[in-house]
């Protein structure tokens, strides 16, 4: 190897430490890449999240993105006192897709519990495209793109999706088993009845 070419690969090395060292740097200090969810908001049109006052134990402390309006939702005031079916869903879950709108239907109904889904596994702004699509207009919050977050953590939700739970006016949350995957709105009101 020539003199020459130890120095080109001495600077080269320096260099690629360099941009190495560099790199993080302009990334933390890059423009902000959380996406605007403006039209994605107006379009899917969903209510705003519950709020409250009082406790769920299992969810105290417990904060997600309401996908309505932004606004972060304390899930263990939010569902204290009033009787929550909770439902998490994500965009590439074929029967959280079929459920859905079941969910919506079920909610529409005189006398239905309160309904409230949780987003997960996939961008904020795929959740509102789906819910737009499909005419689902729940209050929905986001629990994150990654493999867990804080909602699923407290529910301790399985790997398998939809996984729904009843929130009872009295703070108690209970894993709905049977069945896993609401079908029809009378299915959601027998299950409800039998749970709370």
């Amino acid at each position: 190897m020539t003199t020459a070419t130890k120095w080109a690969l001495a600077v080269g090395v320096l260099v690629l430490a360099a941009i190495v060292a560099v790199l993080p740097n302009i990334r933390s200090t890059g423009p902000d890449t959380t996406p605007d969810l403006t039209a994605a908001r107006e379009a899917a049109a969903l209510p705003s999240c519950p709020s409250g006052a009082g406790r769920v134990d299992q969810l105290a402390g417990v904060t997600a993105e309401c996908l309505g309006d932004g606004s972060d939702v304390d899930l263990g005031s939010a569902l204290a006192g009033r009787t929550t079916l909770v439902n998490v869903w994500a965009t590439w879950c074929q029967p959280c897709r079929t459920e859905l709108p079941v969910l919506q239907r079920y909610a529409a109904e005189p006398g239905a519990a309160r309904v409230l889904t949780v987003q997960v596994q996939s961008g904020a702004d795929d959740g509102l495209e789906l819910l737009a699509d499909l005419g689902v207009r729940l209050p929905t919050v986001f629990d994150g793109e990654g493999t867990s977050g804080p909602v699923r953590t407290a529910l301790k939700v399985p790997p398998a999706l939809p996984a729904s739970y009843l929130v009872t006016a009295d703070g108690r949350v209970r894993f709905i088993d049977a069945p896993r995957t609401f079908t029809d709105p009378a299915q959601v009101r027998d299950t409800v009845a039998r749970l709370s």
